[in-house]
């Protein structure tokens, strides 16, 4: 067939529901459902093929969609990435009284983006995504050498009369844990837990630091000029560019503020003017902002 069509696609782990729409009619000629999986993909692909014009719309493609959304683009295909709070606000208002089928959700998910001028196309990952893969590893394990340090100062004071300093070193550690002889059972089991999470930080700053070597590479790499600013480090930098991804997506500088919170809302009542902290938005972009901010 030579008919151009949109492909849209609800998503799930285990499956593909595909509902094929006349662009023209909005109508939908054909649906199927396929196993998330490579055999199922190879289906779902020679089931497009009977339409030579198509383009695919693909709900969540930084999310549940973008395992599906990534190989359509390897492919050569064209997709658009539909926000699952866009294709909520079509079925919610559709005549079908809000039904919530994976296929209702499929033909809510081709209306979205056949009405919206603002969906975006979804391009092969690169740089960026390796940008936020690292930030996200790399606060996976700030947040585990957290854990690890709480624990290792609750053993420390208990092992030592009135504790020790919040912002203690691990080498500094070490030797006051070197310097404790203690005799009572309890106080040597404490002594040999606070010895292992010792060791588990310095393996989180180890791999930690690697991780940031990676990042200031890649900043490098995209030619941004964000860690010249003052407050701006290359961790903070590449938080920034892999969650903004492509910052012409945003018309003025009041939509980048509000996607990142920093816009406050409007809370005003007769002739009282005021306005209020968001806390909506991008955190992670309104977490580096703030660490930018304060430094």
């Amino acid at each position: 067939m030579d008919d151009d069509v949109m492909i849209s696609v609800d998503p799930h782990k285990a499956s593909n529901t595909a509902a094929v729409m006349d662009p023209v009619t909005k109508v939908m000629i054909a649906t199927q459902r396929f196993a998330n999986t490579t055999a199922g993909y190879r289906q779902l692909r020679e089931f497009s093929g009977r339409w030579q014009q198509r383009r695919w719309a693909v709900e969540g493609c930084h999310g549940a969609g973008r395992s599906l959304a990534q190989r359509l683009v390897g492919d050569g295909e064209l997709v658009l990435d539909v926000p699952a709070k866009l294709a909520a606000r079509v079925r919610v208002y559709s005549q079908g009284h809000g039904r919530k089928t994976d296929v209702d959700d499929a033909v809510s998910i081709g209306l979205a983006a056949l009405n919206s001028g603002g969906v975006a196309a979804v391009r092969a990952d690169g740089t960026l995504t390796s940008l936020r893969l690292l930030s996200d590893r790399r606060d996976e394990l700030g947040a585990l050498r957290t854990q690890a340090v709480c624990r290792f100062h609750r053993l420390l004071a208990e092992l030592t009369p009135g504790g020790t300093h919040r912002g203690l070193k691990a080498n500094r550690a070490q030797q006051l844990l070197d310097k404790l002889r203690p005799e009572d059972p309890v106080a040597l089991v404490r002594l040999h837990l606070a010895h292992q999470h010792l060791d588990d930080i310095r393996a989180l700053d180890a791999k930690m630091k690697t991780i940031r070597g990676q990042i200031e590479d890649l900043v490098a790499s995209t030619g941004s000029h964000l860690a010249d600013l003052y407050g701006v480090g290359p961790v903070i930098a590449g938080r920034i560019l892999a969650e903004v991804d492509s910052v012409e997506r945003f018309p003025t500088k009041d939509h980048f503020a509000s996607y990142n919170g920093t816009a406050p809302i409007d809370a005003s009542s007769g002739e009282q003017v005021r306005h209020r902290l968001s806390r909506a938005g991008n955190r992670r972009i309104n977490h580096a902002l703030h660490m930018m901010a304060v430094t």
